[in-house]
Order: structure tokens, then C-alpha cells, then sequence
């Protein structure tokens, strides 16, 4: 589903295919909720494109038996599970904002 990629700023990007194009995403966090892997993209565009400010959520998996083989990014339609995946993705943020408070 995707290519990862470093930006020459050190941030991880992937390539997300979707029925509307495909789009370069910089990759936000991999959160694990409930012994499940997710990861938080969010689709690298123009200010004035209808996608600017919005992140996706993909279940995401690992080989263990093969580091350097591209992770799976899985397609997330159970909404049950979509929604722990975005409580856990809202609370990461507030923690981020609270050491960033913290820090200055």
C-alpha cells in the first residue's frame, strides 16, 4: 500500500495509494493500542488542498522475521476500531502538548 521514505529532515514519509491518487504523507506516529499496531499519517499538501489538516489511520504490521521488508499499512474499517485507534491518537497528542508545556 506503501513506499516509506526519509525526508532529508529525518522525517519518515509513505506513499498511500487511494481510489482519489496518491498521495505522500508524512508519517505523524505508530501508536500500539491493545496489543495492535496503528499508524498516523497525514497527507503532505497544499494549504488550499480539501485534504490540508486531516490525518489518516492504518492498522500497521511489522515482519519480524524480516526487518528490512516494507511494513503492511491495513485498511481500518470497523468503526469500533477505528474509534480506540483515535482516542489513542488524542490522547497521544494532549501528552505531546503537555511535555511541550513542561519543556518551555
Amino acid at each position: 500500500m506503501g513506499i516509506f521514505n526519509m525526508t532529508p529532515e529525518e522525517e519518515m514519509t509513505v506513499e498511500i495509494k487511494t481510489d482519489f491518487g496518491t498521495y505522500e504523507c508524512l508519517v505523524l506516529t505508530i501508536l500500539e493500542v491493545n496489543k495492535k499496531d496503528y499508524i498516523y499519517v497525514q497527507p503532505m499538501v497544499d494549504e488550499d488542498d480539501d485534504l490540508y489538516g486531516i490525518y489518516w489511520i492504518y492498522g500497521y504490521k511489522e515482519n519480524p522475521d524480516n526487518p528490512n521488508e516494507e511494513p503492511e499499512l491495513i485498511y481500518i474499517d470497523d468503526d469500533e476500531e477505528l474509534d480506540v485507534a483515535e482516542d489513542a491518537f488524542q490522547e497521544y497528542l494532549d501528552n505531546q502538548e503537555f511535555d511541550e508545556i513542561i519543556e518551555d
